[in-house]
């Protein structure tokens, strides 16, 4: 680099305030240079001693992408551990490998994409497993201790800089970048914000990571939310990095601007600071950068404020002051105590749903573990490379010995016949077991390719058996003998070349379609059918081959016969991450992929004590009835199999608890995209039907008794204790739950709602007495009629226990709050989007830069319910605010339609509002309802005596 003198560079100065030093380096950054860092790999200055920078570095349960590391349990397997300081230990040992591997690579990056801290709202949402609950409170408590464990514990400078994701009411995959969440106000606050605000307030945040969806019809990228809630929570710079292509969706996608330069612009405005797009090309970001200055839709001062987010995180982690970082000489890696650490967290994360007293297994207890997922260590898209690896058939040789521990699979072995006769072959191929998946490393996993150096797919007479996998709705895997799956490269041929189905791309699933007296072979990743011609088989858009699907042997028959020689039968069932629910794709129903019931099945009626283990990344809706037990884990990481078989074997009394409701049908689901937690009556805060298995759920081999309930109120908190003992005979830990209630509530409040909770070991026969501090802001709701939050005056009931409908104990305390009043709509008017009630209604962008209107969801009228509303002494005309075409009704507490509204002419655009007047008698109190017929957006209504 070029040579540069120390001393007269302030910005080098360590003695100096960070706020000083970056304001004397970005002063010394030409416009040019500035412009270049708002791009993720950030060049180097040479002149100024600076060297490149790159935002973000996924490390969700583990540093990922990067090679091999250390893998943890899945984020929604840590949030079932109900343990932040257990967590709070996984994230220190992420930071430390994080910051070791950096020591060896310098593409291992110190800003860290984690955690997710979407709320696990709706089950079939294919990034179930990145969450952590779909409660806000649990969310936010295991989230900040994650976040503190990445940041390290140094004063001032960071191990590194965690960066929440996805900033905000994402929860579907489908149409992921153009769909918009309808987001009511009540669920804003109460719900979709309250995660990332008590995370970010905690301290050890470093940034935001906006979602591809919209909210109320405005792109995630250019929320004003990012203002006004996001940066006022803490004094600290925020860097708020774009999600991987979301600058080009603003135009590309979302169409919501029509040059690239106005999206950039908006965003930067809004308060985006790096921008993730075109991989490591930063030339377009910066062209459009300089076209939006050009325009005068940007200012220095704009870049400025950008850039300086940018360099606090920088100075934070010390990347300046390399002789005072304490974290700069970190070499932990894979070490024994990261090791334990995996197995305890696996442990810890383990969850049992329901035990006849079948568990756990003596040890001369003759065992069949059988399943898809029986002799499988699964990663997911944000999981490093393993280093050491534990299944549950490895978990239970080690545990009750080979001799003991029979195993079946469950595949359907077949033979794929071609229309001449012959079999597809799988040739032998020295080595091919020698590579696995992204043990190389990547910046960019998506960009990883295929092998092609093995031999091709060919035909013969005999052919070779594959390990046929259903995983739901059809999708296959065929597997080789020697462990490699079908997969397609580049070049459009097969091969047996992948260790494991994955990538962006998965090229390692098939669907048989039924064609003749045979089946079309249907290669997923490319949309092509396979064939077979004189060079090999591959995958062409003509001449598909026509199979004859051989099968040697069903799966069941395989898995009754080992479970009809064991005295208890372990099937292992679940998904693979990369299959049917994942990033891209969610899942279309709770029911066990067709093959696994099947195989469920099989295991039960050749032996009733058939013990089920669910290995899954979301819920599953399973018939419980006749099984004595039930367990369900994440992908558990490297140390999976070897924490089920302790669980198994009594070695650990489980104790994960549920962090999210187990449904038990299809038909208890709101519509994937309705983010309307309070009107749809989501999850265990508002849903009135009987789940499968409630929010907080978990048994143990121990028994459990509260007691001693107190609850007073004093210094703005409710102080609550109780104790809990154990009256088991074995160690264990009980989770430990406090709830509340409002008991007589003006609006629709939470049927209880988790205030806190405490994770204890006892011996047998020890007592703990807990004590807990709950704010009295913790009772207060969003009062869409004052616009702010508000403790309702009257009765709230304390509930104690074991989940969040196994309640043990209970009392009420009163708390003074404020008095409900009426809206004051002579004052104020009515915020369109600020309902008590709607149906059939979205809420969208009033403008493109801030607020929010309504409109009818779809052809259907629209109908909206605003409470209590007070006219005061009277009223004699209403004005509303509209845009587009179509007719505002207007009635009082459910009476006839008073008036309608509707403009002269179509506006221009969906922006273009103009005001509507018509005259109305009204005085005291009443209901107002709206009905809107009809494409028109209503932003405001006003009222005048």
């Amino acid at each position: 680099m070029t040579a540069h003198t120390p001393s007269t560079e302030p910005f080098r100065d360590p003695q100096l305030p960070f706020a000083k030093r970056i304001d004397d380096l970005l002063s010394r950054l030409t416009p040019q240079e500035k412009t270049a860092f708002l791009h993720q790999f950030a060049p180097a200055v040479e002149r100024l001693g600076v060297a490149a920078f790159r935002t973000g570095q996924e490390a969700l349960h583990g540093v990922a992408w990067m090679g091999p590391a250390t893998v943890f349990p899945q984020a929604v397997g840590l949030g079932a551990t109900w343990n932040p300081e257990l967590v709070r230990r996984v994230g220190d040992a992420v930071s430390r490998e994080t910051r070791a591997m950096r020591a060896k690579d310098d593409r291992v990056g110190l800003n860290v994409w984690s955690p997710t801290v979407n709320l696990l709202r709706h089950p079939l949402w294919g990034r179930n497993e990145e969450g952590y609950s779909e409660d806000p409170k649990l969310t936010s408590a295991i989230a900040t201790a994650y976040t503190h464990g990445l940041r390290g514990e140094h004063p001032t400078y960071w191990r590194t800089a965690p960066v929440l994701k996805h900033w905000l009411a994402h929860n579907n995959e489908t149409d992921r970048s153009t769909t918009s969440s309808s987001v009511r106000p009540r669920v804003l606050h109460e719900y979709d914000l309250r995660a990332f605000r008590d995370t970010v307030e905690a301290g050890a945040v470093a940034g935001v990571m906006p979602a591809y969806n919209l909210v109320n019809g405005r792109p995630n990228h250019v929320s004003p939310y990012l203002a006004e809630h996001l940066r006022t929570w803490t004094e600290e710079e925020l860097l708020v990095c774009s999600d991987a292509g979301a600058p080009s969706n603003l135009v590309d996608s979302e169409h919501y601007f029509d040059t690239h330069e106005e999206a950039t612009a908006a965003a930067l405005v809004a308060g985006v600071d790096s921008f993730t797009d075109h991989g490591t090309d930063s030339s377009q970001i910066i062209g459009r950068v300089r076209g939006a200055l050009e325009r005068g839709l940007l200012t220095e001062a704009d870049l400025d404020t950008a850039v300086r987010r940018q360099l606090s995180v920088r100075f934070r982690l010390g990347e300046f002051d390399p002789s005072h970082d304490p974290h700069d000489t970190t070499g932990e890696f894979d070490t024994p105590a990261h090791r334990a650490l995996a197995q305890e967290a696996a442990e810890q994360a383990i969850v049992l749903l329901k035990n006849d007293g079948v568990l756990p297994l003596a040890p001369d207890t003759r065992i069949a573990v059988v399943g898809l997922l029986a002799d499988e260590c699964k990663l997911d898209w944000y999981s490093g490379t393993l280093i050491h690896r534990s299944t549950p058939l490895e978990g239970l040789y080690e545990r009750f010995g080979a001799e003991r521990v029979e195993f079946a699979e469950g595949v359907d072995r077949v033979r794929l016949k071609t229309s001449t006769g012959a079999f597809l072959h799988v040739p032998a191929a020295e080595g091919a077991a020698g590579e696995v998946r992204g043990a190389e490393g990547a910046l960019d996993p998506a960009l990883l390719r295929g092998r092609t150096d093995l031999p091709v797919l060919t035909t013969d007479a005999t052919g070779t058996e594959l390990a046929l996998a259903d995983w739901g709705e059809g999708v296959l895997t065929l597997r080789a003998p020697d462990g490699r799956y079908l997969s397609v490269a580049d070049d459009g041929c097969l091969r047996a070349s992948a260790d494991q189905p994955g990538g962006w791309f998965v090229q390692e699933t098939f669907r048989l379609q039924p064609h003749g007296r045979g089946h079309l072979l249907k290669h997923l990743g490319t949309g092509r059918h396979v064939c077979v011609s004189a060079d090999g088989v591959k995958v062409a858009d003509e001449d598909p081959e026509v199979f004859e699907l051989v099968v040697a042997e069903r799966g069941e028959e395989a898995v009754a016969r080992a479970a009809a020689a064991a005295d208890i039968v372990v099937v292992v069932a679940g998904n693979d991450p990369h299959i049917n629910g994942r990033e891209t794709e969610d899942r279309t129903t709770l029911r066990l992929p067709g093959q696994q019931e099947r195989l469920l099945r099989a295991a039960r009626a050749a032996n009733p004590a058939t013990v089920l283990a669910l290995v899954a990344a979301y819920p599953y809706a399973v018939d419980p009835a006749e099984l004595p037990a039930v367990l369900w884990t994440a992908h558990g990481g490297q140390a999976a199999g070897t924490a089920l078989a302790r669980v198994l074997a009594g070695d650990v009394s489980p104790a994960g608890r549920l962090p999210q409701t187990w449904y038990a049908d299809d038909a208890d689901l709101p519509g994937l995209l309705d983010y309307d937690v309070i009107g749809a009556r989501q999850t265990y805060l508002y849903f009135e039907g009987t789940p499968l298995f409630p929010f907080g759920h978990g048994l143990s081999y121990a028994s459990f008794a509260y007691g001693d309930l107190t609850a007073r109120v004093e210094d703005e908190a409710v102080r609550v204790s109780f104790s809990v003992t154990n009256t088991g005979d074995v160690t264990a830990d009980e989770v430990a739950q406090l709830y509340a209630r409002a008991v007589d509530a003006s609006v629709p409040r939470p049927r209880r709602e988790l205030l806190d909770h405490r994770r204890v070991t006892l011996a047998p026969g020890e007592t703990a007495e807990l004590g807990f501090e709950v704010p009295l802001t913790a009772f207060a709701f969003w009062d869409v009629a004052q616009d702010r939050w508000r403790v309702e005056p009257g009765g709230y009931e304390l509930l104690a226990g074991a989940s969040s409908e196994d309640v043990r104990l209970r009392t009420t305390v009163t708390l003074d709050g404020e008095p409900t009043l009426p809206r004051a709509v002579l004052a104020t008017g009515l915020a369109a989007a600020g309902f008590d009630e709607q149906r059939g209604i979205a809420i969208v962008d009033r403008t493109k830069v801030s607020g929010d209107a309504v409109t009818p969801a779809g052809p259907e009228p629209g109908e909206l319910v605003y409470h209590a509303c007070d006219f005061g002494r009277g009223v004699c005309e209403v004005t509303v605010e509209v845009a587009g075409e179509g007719t505002v009704e207007l009635s009082l507490d459910g009476g006839p339609a008073l008036l309608a509204l509707s403009p002269a002419a179509p506006a221009s655009g969906p922006y273009d509002y103009v005001s509507l007047s018509a005259s109305v008698a009204a005085a005291g109190v009443h209901d107002v309802r709206l009905k809107l017929r009809g494409p028109l957006r209503l932003a405001h209504v006003g009222f005048s005596g």
